[in-house]
């Protein structure tokens, strides 16, 4: 009762402050009007300040933490994946020198990056360089925004470059397993910086520059963002991750160098087996694992796109493995350790520029292809030509990425599961695909990432033999590079 009392008494208080309220505004209508100015001009500036904000792209924090964690999972493949799966293939004196080289070319170029790289790739300039604007990355700050593949979506620019640096740094460092265990450790970083900057840099402008799909409104827009992208861009060259800009890139200056420097000192007469398999079988997991930062990365965001690129880049090598080990198995009589985990690397390189573009059907078929034909060049081709290539790099990364792009104009055709072309003035997937033209415009990619790759690798390769000299001595070769080169062992026995 006592309660019941108290809640009638407050209800009586309230209704009577709203009265007293009514009859205040009433008898105040000066006041109210003076008030509403005011009131009017704090809405307009809230309204004004929300429009504004609106205006501004805000970077999702999702996607802004799955760039991050791909770019650490890319860091990830090269050291240790890289530097574990090649030197578990060379011999035990010359182990710690593998290691030093994929090490030390990955920090030279991230270094390289900073100072010009990213504004030679990436900057305002022409189809096939950039300029220095963004030397030391002037201009970049904690407000710098990248664009996606999507329209108003955007990711902090520091983002889109430290993991663009990944890729630039990993490429490079493929090389090396090309011509491991004869070459000078000065030697290497001296062609790196000249093919990085003459190669790699170029190749990654041609087919990835391009303004972002927020500069595309109609058909006028699209022709001025086509006269400004990277050439193999506007072409309409298709490549997700970087089969051409990494692996064939890389791949064909491993084939220079292996002819340019010549054959280790035995080959052919001398068993030269791998000195540790397990480390070989760990590198080629953690390549395996970084890889999905690698292609799912690439999206550049995190949405149902990066799902898929995942699921193809996860069957695409499971089916590489099993087509390398059965066709060993078969033509050679036992399935290796060696075979698995190549078969692994050539699915993954051969999924690389088609993960985004085809469906689930094209990505195990390509793996079957890879697996395949990559143990053909690695076995028949190489022994036919002659080559030294100590690690495959050719047979793999390079044949690999061919499959992987021209394979790209066939599988990204709707017809077989794949997401075609998209149309950013329609704002859709274009209707028509045609497998015929883009098969070409991917052979364009390719013969045009031999050619100059091809090029610049063997002049670079010839002037590093004239300043500092490319090979080391016969004596040196024997004792090992890691105490001829570096004065240290792997291994103390």
């Amino acid at each position: 009762m006592k309660t019941l009392l108290m809640l009638i008494a407050l209800w009586g208080a309230l209704a009577l402050t709203g009265q007293v309220g009514a009859q205040q505004s009433m008898t105040a209508p000066a006041a109210a009007e003076a008030a509403m100015p005011a009131a009017a001009a704090e809405i307009a500036a809230t309204a004004a300040a929300e429009q504004a904000t609106a205006a501004t792209p805000v970077p999702d924090k999702g996607d802004v933490a799955w760039m991050m964690t791909a770019t650490m999972l890319v860091i990830l493949m090269t050291i240790p994946g890289l530097a574990l799966f090649y030197g578990g293939m060379v011999r035990t004196k010359n182990m710690l020198s593998m290691l030093m080289k994929v090490f030390m070319t990955f920090s030279l170029v991230s270094v390289l990056w900073v100072v010009y790289g990213y504004s030679v790739a990436f900057s305002d300039g022409n189809p096939f360089f950039g300029g220095l604007s963004k030397m030391f990355l002037a201009g970049v700050d904690t407000s710098s925004l990248a664009g996606t593949f999507s329209k108003g979506v955007y990711l902090p620019e520091y983002a889109f470059i430290v993991f663009q640096l990944t890729f630039a740094a990993i490429t490079p460092s493929l090389i090396v397993g090309a011509f491991a265990e004869r070459v000078k450790f000065s030697a290497i970083l001296l062609f790196m910086v000249i093919w990085f900057t003459l190669s790699y840099l170029p190749i990654a402008r041609m087919v990835w520059f391009w303004a972002g799909p927020d500069a595309i409104t109609d058909a006028a827009s699209l022709e001025k963002v086509t006269a400004t992208a990277g050439w193999l861009w506007a072409k309409g060259a298709l490549d997700f991750a970087g089969g051409t800009v990494v692996h064939i890139n890389a791949g064909i200056a491993g084939l220079v160098g292996a002819l340019v420097i010549g054959k280790r000192i035995g080959y052919g007469r001398e068993a030269m087996p791998p000195h540790s398999l397990t480390l070989t079988m760990i590198g080629a997991s953690l390549l395996w694992v970084g890889w999905f930062g690698f292609n799912v990365g690439s999206n550049l965001e995190s949405s149902a796109v990066a799902a898929m690129v995942m699921l193809n880049t996860q069957i695409a090598t499971a089916m590489a493995a099993l087509a390398w080990m059965f066709g060993e198995w078969i033509f050679r009589g036992k399935p290796t350790m060696l075979g698995a985990a190549s078969g692994a690397i050539s699915g993954l390189v051969t999924i690389t520029p088609a993960c985004g573009f085809v469906g689930p059907a094209g990505a195990l078929v390509l793996g079957l292809v890879a697996g395949l034909v990559c143990l053909w060049a690695v076995t028949w081709l190489k022994h036919k030509l002659g080559y030294d290539d100590s690690l495959d790099v050719f047979g793999v990364h390079c044949i690999g990425g061919i499959l992987g792009a021209l394979g790209t104009g066939i599988f990204a055709a709707p017809a077989l599961g794949g997401a075609g072309i998209y149309d950013y003035v329609a704002n859709a997937t274009s209707p028509e695909y045609s497998i015929a033209r883009q098969f070409m415009i991917q052979l364009t990619g390719v013969i045009t990432t031999v050619l100059w790759s091809g090029v610049v690798s063997f002049a670079a390769f010839k002037a590093v033999d004239v300043i500092v000299g490319l090979r080391v001595s016969e004596e040196q070769e024997r004792a090992g590079l890691d105490e001829s080169q570096h004065g240290e062992r792997a291994y103390h026995m």
